[in-house]
């Protein structure tokens, strides 16, 4: 057994729901790799610290209308399940989204919890009618797509504070599934493009604010970053997104880059190339 297939069998094994086999191949596995061990011990902590929240007494609508929507999830599941070109499992889009790192999975389980709780009341019938409302669930649904992007939102900024380059590029990548990132998120993404230690985030952070280009903030965030950047491959990239976005106001920017005796011959070409294309 892999780390991979073990660390599958880890909520079952939390639940008590394991065979006796895959326990014991759990177990065997556990002995000599101290990373799951690791993981099971934090993920073992946040099951304790969930299992001593009080418990939600949800009105018999609420559970009524839960089970309603379940059913309507499993039937497009099924649905989705025979469209062999379109199938996507439960478990991989879960694997999208879920992050390995314990402190990040607790932080997303306390986001979701509190989502429930949020989202509960609209979800509640009319006691006196108890008619199905659909303006009613647009809203729970407008309210779930908030808190989502709300889960996204603090994911992102989660890992581009993270000590590990890697993670800090994994957070540039969740940026990308924002439609709407918000000021927090923006803010972080030029943070790690002025001062990130890692010059391979700076560079992902310059692609992932293409996105955003036209954002007021971020482009007064790019100018800046240009002016004040040091590294070559970061300046030329720069440089390329501020004139596909034909941004004028990198016109003086470009003139100071271009009679810099010191700047790297081919940032200063790039510079040149720049201001003509912007004229």
């Amino acid at each position: 057994m892999n780390c991979e297939q073990a660390r599958e069998q880890f909520p079952d094994h939390l639940r008590g729901e394991i065979a006796p086999a895959s326990r014991s191949d759990i177990d065997a596995h556990l002995t000599g790799c101290s990373a799951c061990r690791e993981e099971l011990a934090s993920l073992t902590a946040m099951w304790a610290k969930l299992g001593a929240l009080p418990e939600e007494q949800p009105s018999p609508a609420l559970g009524a209308r839960f089970h309603a929507l379940l059913e309507a999830y499993r039937q497009g599941m099924n649905q989705a399940k025979r469209d062999a070109s379109t199938r996507v499992t439960l478990r991989a889009w879960l694997a999208c989204l879920w992050p390995r790192e314990p402190a990040l999975q607790l932080a997303i389980a306390v986001v979701l919890f509190a989502a429930g709780l949020l989202v509960g009341p609209a979800l509640v019938q009319d006691r006196r009618s108890h008619a199905v409302d659909i303006g009613s669930n647009d809203r729970a649904l407008g309210q779930l797509r908030e808190e989502v992007s709300s889960m996204k939102k603090l994911v992102t900024l989660s890992l581009l504070q993270q000590q590990s380059a890697s993670d800090r590029l994994r957070g540039v990548e969740w940026s990308y599934r924002l439609a709407q990132p918000g000021e927090q998120v923006l803010s972080a993404l030029l943070r790690a493009l002025d001062s990130d230690p890692n010059v391979g985030v700076r560079l992902a952070a310059v692609d992932a604010l293409h996105q955003f280009g036209t954002d007021g903030t971020v482009r007064q965030g790019l100018l800046r970053s240009l002016a004040a950047q040091r590294s070559p491959l970061v300046q030329f990239e720069l440089i390329n997104l501020l004139v596909e976005l034909k941004e004028k106001g990198s016109v003086p920017v470009l003139k100071e880059l271009s009679q810099r005796p010191d700047l790297d011959p081919t940032v200063r070409a790039r510079a040149e190339w720049g201001l003509q294309r912007l004229g």
